[in-house]
């Protein structure tokens, strides 16, 4: 007897001595900075929304979450820098529509994005819209479509780069109104509103933050949103919809990880950014940038990426429009 409780005793020790040696990986998590790759250029509306969130973190953890702007490549390169990081949660990646557009645009990416990556949170959606400069004569969507008609390959578009949602809203358009526009693709679509201002590029179907900035101060003219329905921090703008039914392209932002990262870190994080979304002042910010807060799971999260994949993937194909 005393043998067996003496085993027992040591068995219990060692048991603890082993659970203390690998204590999970929340128990500290973050106790340093986390690194937040996002696909495209500082200034536009990915990285104003990234760092509204990103701000939010650092006070919520006490530890910097730092915004890395990589752009390039329709946010490829920001892919597969998050990819090839260690899967510890100390690298994130900004998941937006480029994110799934890309799988099937780009014919040769060196990785596999819904394999490689783990979904962590929403934080919100949001619709682009279509912007002209003010020396382009359409007032509306469909003198739009008529002076785009009666001037194929005459007008081009600009792009935040290839694969954005910036880009295929645009590529949708075309393929439903058979309008022939030439693509200009940019690093982002700040650096591309000098040349739309300037009219040597016409217009752009931008992501709602910096187009309606642009809108408001009169730099260029707004002639719809590509929600189906009119978006609410912009009620005066019709949908392209009303003019040109079916026709849809609403993005979403959101946080994903490198395969592999632990499962309870994930946990910490969705559970942060969905207090956040309920926090007055943060919800305020994002909907001054025309986004609407959508807190999910991470299953919930993954399953919309998975969706809008397959929906883009239709797009690309119908649209005939590839990238090597």
């Amino acid at each position: 007897m005393l043998r067996i409780l003496r085993n027992s005793v040591f068995g219990l020790v060692f048991l603890s001595t082993l659970l203390g040696a690998a204590p999970p990986a929340s128990a500290a998590y973050p106790d340093r900075p986390v690194h937040w790759i996002i696909g495209f250029s500082a200034g536009g509306p990915v990285d104003i929304v990234a760092r509204i969130m990103a701000n939010w973190l650092s006070d919520r953890f006490s530890q910097q979450f730092i915004v890395e702007n990589r752009a390039g490549s329709g946010g490829n390169l920001a892919a597969g820098a998050a990819i090839n990081s260690p899967p510890d949660g100390y690298t994130l990646l900004f998941v937006a529509p480029n994110n799934a557009i890309s799988t099937s645009l780009y014919k040769k990416l060196p990785f596999d994005f819904l394999r490689d990556t783990v979904p962590v949170a929403s934080i919100m959606q949001l619709t682009n819209m279509l912007v002209v400069s003010n020396a382009f004569p359409a007032k509306t969507v469909q003198e739009f479509i008529d002076y785009c008609k009666a001037n194929p390959g005459k007008i081009s578009f600009a792009s935040s780069g290839n694969g954005t949602s910036v880009h295929m809203s645009a590529e949708l358009f075309k393929v439903m109104t058979k309008c022939d526009m030439v693509h200009v693709p940019y690093r982002g679509s700040a650096i591309a509103f000098p040349d739309i201002i300037s009219n040597k590029v016409q217009l752009i179907f931008d992501n709602l933050p910096s187009a309606m900035e642009q809108a408001k101060g009169g730099n260029v003219r707004a002639l719809g949103v590509t929600s189906p329905q009119r978006w609410p921090s912009v009620p005066d703008v019709p949908a392209i919809a009303e003019t040109l039914p079916g026709f849809e392209s609403v993005g979403f932002y959101g946080i994903s990880a490198p395969k592999g990262t632990p499962q309870d870190v994930i946990e910490i994080l969705n559970k942060a950014v969905n207090e956040a979304l309920k926090d007055p002042k943060l919800v305020a910010r994002l909907t001054e940038t025309g986004g609407i807060p959508k807190p999910m799971t991470p299953a919930e999260f993954g399953k919309l990426v998975t969706d809008e994949t397959e929906k883009w993937r239709k797009v690309v194909e119908f649209a005939g429009v590839s990238v090597d």
